[in-house]
């Protein structure tokens, strides 16, 4: 069976307005925004037969842990802002019977926050704040 394209939706729900975010393609920033608002980042990821996530979105960290990096102030371009973060969420632990729907076309959602309990930009691994679901 040849990989399958799916859509992972990273919905960043109470982001810190004027500060940039962007995805993270291979090595670099990839489409920053400014939030104003909530943000959702669309990413197309490859979905092996064996269910490993592929493509230019996907970092990976041993030979199981698979996750998507969203770039925050400096690191999403903005060299002018006081932050300079990456939030890392996880992937590689979505359930299988969710990774079947998005075979069959539907979008998988993470809702995620954007601030952390001081109020700046949530960073490091970022856990969703409801489980991932087909939409």
């Amino acid at each position: 069976m040849a990989d399958t394209p799916i859509t992972l939706r990273l919905t960043i729900a109470d982001p810190v307005p004027g500060v940039r975010y962007s995805l993270q393609k291979d090595d670099a920033p990839f489409e920053p925004v400014t939030a104003a608002g909530a943000l959702s980042f669309d990413v197309p990821v490859r979905l092996s037969d064996d269910n490993r996530f592929l493509g230019p979105f996907v970092r990976r960290e041993g030979p199981a842990r698979r996750f998507v990096y969203i770039r925050i102030g400096q690191s999403a371009g903005d060299h002018g802002s006081c932050w300079t973060r990456r939030a890392k969420i996880d992937i590689h632990d979505i359930p299988p019977a969710l990774l079947e729907r998005a075979r069959a076309g539907r979008t998988l959602e993470a809702v995620l926050p954007g601030r952390g309990k001081d109020g700046s930009p949530t960073c490091a691994t970022v856990r969703p704040v409801s489980p991932w679901r087909a939409l």
